[in-house]
């Protein structure tokens, strides 16, 4: 199976951040440099969609693999190995893409394979923030996640970026695609983010993608949050 997509979400002591920050700044090269890898890019998180939220002790690895085999070759390899010992909690998923609408730094990072899928589906949205809009986009957040915190089906949502500011993006974790349908076409404040984006031009790049959740293991804030999620 080609064009799997891999996600690691680590969460480290807060005795470990200088060596973490230092790993940040060259592990985003070594995974690129990896034989297999499409796409990568190792992200900051936050608690929630906003910036106040940001958490230094939690990272995000997505790479894009051009085979499943490259994908599984790099769980053995130092840069995970290393993430992992430093880790107090960890996750990790590997995802097929099924939908996938705009660029990422100017590429098209997954390789889409459109089928029918009944388990688990995450989300990932990114953002290059236009610099005279930002305002107006985080003042638009908080009623966007706000909403999304109460969805049924939700599993897991954070935000996650490659600077603080202005380039933006989010991962969430969904029962089904329905679930996932109904909070992105059928929630008020999501709708109404939607119509603020075409009328305000919020972003000058932007990427909204779908996955199948092939598999993950480990955990997020405690708990394994596809538990009694349909597989």
């Amino acid at each position: 199976m080609s064009g799997v997509v891999t996600v690691h979400v680590w969460q480290v002591g807060a005795r470990r951040l200088p060596s973490t920050l230092r790993a940040v700044a060259l592990d985003r090269r070594r995974v690129r440099a990896l034989a297999g890898v499409r796409f990568a890019k190792l992200l900051g998180t936050s608690r929630s969609f906003a910036m106040r939220d940001a958490d230094p002790t939690r990272w995000a690895l997505l790479v894009s693999w051009a085979s499943r085999e490259a994908a599984r070759g790099f769980d053995h390899s130092p840069v995970p190995r290393r993430w992992q010992a430093r880790s107090q909690e960890s996750w990790q998923a590997v995802l097929r893409p099924l939908t996938s609408r705009g660029t990422w730094s100017r590429r098209t990072p997954f390789d889409v394979s459109p089928t029918s899928w009944d388990g688990p589906v995450a989300a990932v949205t990114r953002a290059r923030i236009a610099p005279r809009q930002a305002v107006a986009f985080w003042r638009a957040i908080p009623p966007v996640a706000a909403d999304l915190a109460h969805r049924p089906g939700l599993c897991a949502a954070f935000g996650m970026g490659e600077a603080p500011l202005g380039v933006q993006g989010t991962f969430s974790l969904w029962r089904d695609a329905a679930a996932l349908h109904a909070y992105a076409y059928h929630g008020a404040a999501h709708r109404a983010a939607i119509r603020q984006t075409a009328a305000r031009r919020w972003y000058a790049e932007e990427l909204f993608a779908r996955f199948a959740v092939l598999s993950a293991a480990g955990s997020i804030d405690g708990r394994d949050p596809l538990a009694g999620a349909a597989a």
